[in-house]
């Protein structure tokens, strides 16, 4: 093969890559906001519509995080342990 077309083979595969890495991350945000939402749904809160989430570094531990989810309607604070109902603070 000539020199030249290693790095027309290169180049396509490594923007896939960046590609495929940015909307893995962004499905996982959406993964975490929707898992986020039904769980305080079952417990009783309401939760329109889920528009983001975000780890709460200040509160989470090893084996509990915490997350601040942002709702159509309300602002909550879910801490999560492993195997154990969420704990939902509604936030204003």
């Amino acid at each position: 093969m000539a020199p030249g077309w290693s790095a027309v083979l290169y180049f396509p595969a490594l923007a896939a890559a960046f590609a495929f890495t940015g909307s893995t991350a962004h499905a996982a945000q959406e993964n975490v906001q929707s898992m986020l939402a039904a769980q305080i749904r079952l417990q009783g809160f309401v939760c329109d519509k889920a528009i983001g989430a975000k780890k709460d570094a200040k509160h989470s531990r090893p084996d509990y995080a915490v997350w601040v989810l942002n709702c159509g309607n309300a602002r909550y604070r879910v801490g999560r342990a492993p195997d154990m109902a969420a704990r939902v603070e509604p936030l204003r």
